[in-house]
């Protein structure tokens, strides 16, 4: 498997986040790698960590790590332990890590944001971090209430702001027009 910078910078946020936060377990560790990347996209136009979010009914699920919890990659394996044990509403996930968060991969700004979601969630339990990820007018909102995509994927450019998003249109038409003029002289 070819290990990329995206695929190491999701394993070091595993790490982070079991290393800083309380209580986490699959939901909540999901909702925090969400907010990361969908906050830092809505700053910089880049996700943290590279993955894709689906619409399901408890909210933004990264769905090929969600798969790969039950048979974590090498690379996953080797740096973090999962613990998956029944519980009452079905398997509970326990995050250990095994190495030191690498901070190194990082930027300044995705640093500050995960110290900052850390932080707002440490104590926060799962069903509280649903409620966040459900809010009106968020990616996961407009796509699974307002556009009834279920299990749809979330894309990152509704992480942007409706009018940074008609900015953004704009800008593709007059860059077009632009073009045109160009050529046809």
């Amino acid at each position: 498997m070819l290990i990329t910078h995206e695929r190491e910078k999701l394993i070091n946020s595993i790490i982070f986040f079991a290393n800083h936060t309380r209580h986490l377990g699959k939901i909540k560790l999901w909702k925090l790698l969400y907010l990361l990347d969908f906050e830092h996209y809505r700053d910089t136009g880049r996700s943290v960590t590279g993955l894709e979010y689906c619409a399901w009914k408890k909210g933004p699920v990264p769905v090929a790590l969600h798969n790969e919890i039950e048979a974590p990659q090498a690379d996953l394996s080797e740096k973090v332990h999962l613990n998956l044990y029944p519980c009452e509403v079905g398997t509970a996930l326990v995050v250990t890590p095994k190495v030191d968060f690498d901070s190194s991969l990082f930027s300044k700004r995705e640093l500050r944001l995960m110290h900052k979601l850390a932080e707002d969630f440490k104590f926060t339990q799962a069903n509280d971090m649903i409620e966040r990820t459900h809010l009106e007018n968020e990616p996961w909102h407009k796509v699974y209430v307002v556009q009834e995509r279920k299990q749809q994927v979330i894309p990152y450019e509704l992480a942007s702001r409706a009018q940074e998003q008609e900015a953004v249109q704009s800008l593709h038409v007059e860059r077009s027009e632009i073009i045109h003029n160009f050529a046809s002289v």
